[in-house]
């Protein structure tokens, strides 16, 4: 995991990759601590120009591998804050619409996949993405290089128990939609109005079964042809498409 600690006790992570990097530059949302560039990159401008006063350090590409133990960089390493994080109590504490929308992952442990979710959760407009302490891909340099600079832009909500989670969420007046493929009605069909929670279950197994017991109703995406699943990252993006197509009819998802 790309984490690094410097001799102040101030811990920090490495975001790899030129979208990634421009990105948490842009959004502000945590402090950067060091930009690290191939000598030779070309193209840097925009990410150079974004860093204003962060401490830039040339290096070789031996230099880069290493810090982010072999995730592609494209030449440029950036060191800053850990994202911040929230749990469900903070994240209910605040003022939600209508027709929020949030996206639970029980037990998503590839990095790319929970990366490929959190970009499109931001990108269709979630309001919050909630995974577990355990049995979930770290927020590591992959994760990020994944979600292409995503979480910057949406809450990332870390939570002890998906199960209890779930309940908070009822709780509060949302709708729990969990995602099986046996389910008995398909998404098309489903109602999805209101505050809804998106539960995607895990590349292998999917939801465990206290998980599926807490959803108010279980969906399907209907397929057809010989491929009968779908990885969690699509599955999820074809979901949280459809809530955003119900929640604004006759405008253009956003490119």
């Amino acid at each position: 995991m790309a984490w690094a600690r410097f001799s102040k006790g101030a811990v920090t992570q490495r975001i790899a990759g030129r979208i990634p990097v421009l990105e948490c530059l842009r959004a502000r949302k945590r402090a950067a601590r060091r930009l690290c560039v191939l000598a030779s990159a070309k193209g840097l401008e925009a990410i150079l120009d974004a860093a204003g006063g962060v401490p830039i350090q040339e290096c070789s590409r031996n230099e880069l591998d290493a810090l982010v133990e072999g995730t592609v960089h494209q030449g440029v390493v950036l060191e800053a804050e850990p994202l911040p994080r929230m749990d469900e109590k903070q994240w209910l504490a605040q003022t939600l619409p209508a027709d929020a929308v949030a996206v639970v992952l029980d037990g998503v442990e590839d990095p790319h996949n929970f990366g490929a979710i959190v970009r499109s959760a931001s990108a269709l407009g979630a309001h919050g993405v909630f995974f577990a302490k355990r049995h979930a891909a770290p927020l590591s340099a992959a994760a990020l290089k994944s979600a292409a600079g995503a979480m910057e832009y949406i809450d990332l909500v870390e939570v002890t128990n998906i199960a209890r989670a779930l309940g908070a969420l009822k709780e509060a007046n949302f709708w729990v939609a969990g995602f099986d493929a046996g389910a008995p009605q398909t998404l098309w069909e489903a109602d999805l109005g209101g505050k809804l929670a998106l539960v995607i279950g895990s590349e292998g197994k999917g939801m465990r079964r206290l998980v599926q017991e807490t959803c108010d109703f279980l969906v399907r995406i209907p397929l057809a042809g010989a491929i009968t699943s779908l990885n969690a990252s699509v599955s999820a993006a074809i979901a949280l498409a459809e809530c955003r197509r119900r929640r604004c009819p006759g405008q253009p998802l956003p490119e």
